[in-house]
């Protein structure tokens, strides 16, 4: 079996590379020092495990989490706050505490090795991410992969949100990228009094409308400083005047 160590403290890394030679049937594919060069090597290895630290530069462990398509078994090595233990715990994916014994890697590298459908590890990995959404720390920019790059997007550059398949897509002043996210996952991380759901495809920056014009019958648009025109609903309507407060 291949695993992963994405940690940006050398140390770190080194203890968990340590751990592992207990494990003489896993071998560590590759070591990386941020969230970027995890990516490039999860793509690569294709691994069964990866051990993730969460406090990284550039992007985050769950920002990188997010753009990859099948993420792997993951084992936090992290540091975090009590929010987010909250959500590991509730979601059944295992983490280790800085620092961290031997005795307790073991304990959650038998855990993992016990956990054989592996597609219930990959739900677990998804529902965590879902409920990590709703923390402050995540909910100022969004990641996004882009023809084989990853880009950061401030949220206050998202002018609006569109369902499209089983993505989002969030335009803003650069082009629009996609997400593979849902609405619901948005509606939950973004400030409700930024961002408001005005259609059941549609989310709007409430900074960036200038006016509502009647549309078709029990509906309007959005208009917006770029032009853009926004769907707004009947139900949408009475959200956007509550909190315009019109």
């Amino acid at each position: 079996m291949k695993a992963l160590i994405i940690d940006d403290e050398p140390l770190a890394r080194s203890i968990v590379k340590e751990f592992l030679q207990s494990y003489p049937n896993i071998e560590i594919a590759e070591e990386c020092s941020d969230g970027f060069e995890g990516v490039k090597a999860i793509q690569q290895h294709q691994p069964d495990i990866i051990f993730l630290d969460i406090q990284m530069p550039k992007i985050n462990g769950f920002e990188m989490l997010e753009i990859i398509d099948n993420p792997p078994a993951t084992i936090f090595t992290t540091a975090f706050d009590e929010y987010a233990i909250k959500a590991f715990e509730s979601h059944a994916v295992d983490y280790l505490l800085k620092p961290f014994s031997k005795a307790r890697f073991d304990k959650a590298m038998q855990k993992w090795l016990g956990q054989i459908n592996m597609v219930q590890q990959k739900n677990n990995t998804q529902s965590l991410l879902e409920s990590v959404a709703q923390s402050p720390a995540q909910s100022q920019r969004v990641v996004v992969k882009t023809a084989g790059r990853i880009k950061i997007i401030p949220v206050e550059d998202i002018h609006y949100l569109e369902a499209s398949d089983d993505y989002v897509k969030l335009h803003t002043k650069e082009g629009s990228f996609l997400k593979n996210r849902t609405m619901g996952y948005f509606e939950q991380m973004l400030d409700a009094n930024l961002f408001t759901r005005t259609h059941r495809s549609f989310m709007v920056n409430l900074q960036q409308i200038t006016r509502i014009e009647p549309y078709e019958k029990e509906s309007y648009l959005a208009i917006l400083k770029t032009g853009a025109q926004v769907p707004v609903s009947r139900t949408g309507y009475t959200k956007l005047k509550q909190v315009l407060g019109l």
